[in-house]
């Protein structure tokens, strides 16, 4: 896990530093729109550092989320001038960023005082690990990972519609339209799994509550079926979809088909490869069934688009 936290963080400092080097120059709204962006981030990451420490929860970033990407596509389309294609892109971040506050809020990630809720379960298991024993080594990469990283790669990830406000002037067209279906698609697919995985847990600790009998699914542990029976992580799957598509937004109305905002989906895709590891990892060692499922079901891609 440090490993892949270290090369994160390293990628994530030379990635957008090459790619911005080598784009087109960025003109004064442009640089309005990143610079606004970047001071958001970082008041963010200094709030969520700090109030992750006093409270020793680290999953104080997890409530921002999904309501950051809201709140810096509506300043980018402000800033624009209520460009059309900007105020698209904005609405579109902001049913996703509702679903996924939605699903966040219900299993308990919020509460009146913004300091509580529940804690991600992989970052106690992660502070039990012997390199984390220390307490300066988890401070740094608390500043570093969970607070630093994780604003920045959101951040990154909603960059697209700078980049699209290159082409400000084009009005919206057929390839807005489609790259608008495909958006909703993920985020239709995104919601039915996490339905899913909700029905499967609400289940299953119901009835060890009740001492009810459990059924064959619920009594290996953890669902696969569903969505589930075709993709290990259909959420983690459709997730790095919708920010793909994001992106495809600016390159299609610039026709700069690889541009500079690409860092940041290149990024998530990195990162939940990273996680999901980390998450099989604890679940292979929980559920003895677990890795039969890891043999048969591929991780976020089904065999029909992997043969």
């Amino acid at each position: 896990m440090i490993r892949t936290a270290a090369l994160l963080i390293v990628t994530i400092i030379v990635l957008p530093i090459v790619a911005f080097l080598f784009g087109k120059p960025l003109n004064d709204v442009q640089q309005k729109m990143l610079v606004t962006g970047a001071i958001i981030m970082l008041a963010a990451a200094v709030t969520v550092f700090v109030v992750s420490e006093i409270t020793t929860n680290c999953s104080q970033f997890d409530k921002l989320w999904s309501i950051l990407p809201i709140v810096y596509a509506w300043i980018f389309a402000g800033i624009s001038q209520w460009n059309s294609r900007l105020v698209l892109m904005a609405v579109l971040a902001s049913l996703w960023g509702i679903r996924l506050t939605y699903n966040f809020a219900r299993r308990g990630g919020y509460s009146w005082k913004f300091w509580q809720g529940e804690e991600d379960y992989r970052w106690e298991v992660l502070r039990q690990r012997k390199e984390f024993q220390n307490k300066w080594v988890w401070k740094i990469f608390n500043l570093l990972f969970i607070s630093l990283y994780q604003n920045t790669l959101v951040l990154l990830f909603t960059l697209p519609p700078i980049v699209a406000y290159e082409a400000s002037n084009k009005p919206l067209g057929f390839s807005d339209f489609v790259l608008s279906i495909l958006f909703i698609a993920m985020l239709v697919i995104e919601t039915i799994a996490d339905q899913q995985q909700w029905n499967f847990q609400s289940s299953k600790y119901r009835k060890l509550a009740s001492g009810e009998p459990l059924n064959d699914e619920e009594s290996q542990g953890f669902i696969s079926s569903g969505l589930w029976s075709i993709v290990r992580h259909p959420n983690y799957a459709a997730e790095q979809a919708i920010w793909v598509v994001f992106y495809l937004f600016g390159a299609f109305a610039t026709g700069g088909y690889l541009n500079w905002s690409l860092a940041g989906a290149l990024l998530l895709m990195l990162l939940f490869q990273g996680s999901s590891n980390f998450s099989e990892e604890i679940s292979a060692n929980k559920y003895p069934l677990y890795k039969d499922y890891m043999k048969r079901t591929p991780r976020f891609l089904p065999k029909l688009l992997r043969s």
